[in-house]
């Protein structure tokens, strides 16, 4: 084992022991503390319904924002390139908006479908006008992600306006990150959308390592920019929608974690995208225990939390000149 992967190996270790400790804490904490040596059947209850499920949609989330986040600023070799500045974000947010307002949430799992359907309908459309005479071009992908966000978000705010008070307080939490509704019934299905479109990454992983080194130099090698700009977005859009879908929008996990991520491990992808699952996982696992013990009884959205810690960080690191491709 040389130096650097042994360096690696170690902060692996760190991570995931580290991680395993705030994910113990994070079923813990809340409102009333939940000691794992004193359980009686009420506290036993709450952990199953409640702490667990929460937990693990949190960690469901983060990881996949963190590995599409990690996809993305590779694909387009932009450090401020995160799963929402693509506009997936925002038509999951304008189809689960219209569930909430206009009362067409008419099962438990009918506003995650509508956010994914938004989300998938939304990355397609911006494949398609992404796509120029050469191909997938990452200039084009990424003016067309921004214009149809844009466009999507505007929509979103013109349907706000008409809709009743209760379903737009509901709609505002849901695009906040608020997980104080996520129960066991949203898992399965984010999990195996999450996994789906994490193992299309992982497998294109020495495409994306050659896509961060330029086209040229990626055809040199062998690969097809178009072809693998393309599997790549897809595995992206995939674990973006699950994560929208089961919990809302939460913003910067996607952007700060692979930053934090290469600047530990450097910038191969088949280290990369699994430790910036853990990091991202940890990191909202981390926000949501904040936004309910924090200012207990009251729950403050996770995605209000990780954006308060998120982007004072992100502005040190930019400061410090550590925001790396």
């Amino acid at each position: 084992m040389t130096r650097a992967k042994g360096s690696t190996f170690l902060l692996a270790v760190v991570l995931f022991i580290a991680s395993l400790v705030i994910i113990i804490a994070s079923i813990a904490s809340g409102p009333r503390l939940l000691n794992p040596f004193r359980m009686d059947r009420e506290t036993s209850q709450m952990l199953l319904a409640i702490r667990l499920p929460r937990t693990a949609i949190a960690l469901l989330m983060g990881g996949a924002l963190g590995a599409s986040g990690a996809i993305l600023q590779g694909i387009f070799r932009n450090p401020l390139v995160d799963p929402y500045i693509l506009g997936i974000s925002s038509g999951a947010s304008l189809f689960a908006s219209f569930g909430l307002m206009f009362g067409l949430a008419l099962f438990s799992l009918s506003v995650p479908i509508l956010a994914f359907i938004g989300a998938i309908v939304t990355g397609a459309v911006v494949v398609i006008l992404g796509r120029g005479w050469k191909g997938l071009q990452p200039e084009r992908l990424l003016l067309a992600g921004v214009g149809i966000g844009f466009f999507l978000s505007a929509v979103l705010m013109l349907v706000m306006t008409t809709s009743g008070d209760d379903g737009l307080k509901r709609a505002i939490l849901w695009m906040s990150g608020d997980l104080s509704m996520v129960d066991w019934d949203l898992f399965p299905a984010g999990l195996f959308f999450v996994l789906i479109g994490f193992g299309l990454g992982l497998s294109r992983r020495h495409g994306l390592n050659a896509l961060t080194l330029g086209d040229e130099i990626a055809y040199s090698l062998g690969f097809d920019p178009t072809r693998e700009r393309l599997f790549l977005f897809v595995a992206a859009s995939l674990m973006t929608a699950a994560a929208v879908s089961v919990g809302g929008v939460v913003g910067f996990v996607g952007l700060v974690v692979p930053h934090i991520v290469r600047r530990h491990v450097g910038s191969d992808a088949s280290v990369v995208l699994p430790l910036s699952v853990v990091a991202g996982g940890t990191m909202l696992c981390l926000a949501d225990a904040i936004a309910r013990t924090v200012a207990a009884p009251l729950e403050l959205p996770a995605g209000v939390i990780v954006a308060l810690i998120g982007s004072p960080y992100f502005i040190f690191l930019l400061g410090k000149g550590k925001i790396s491709d």
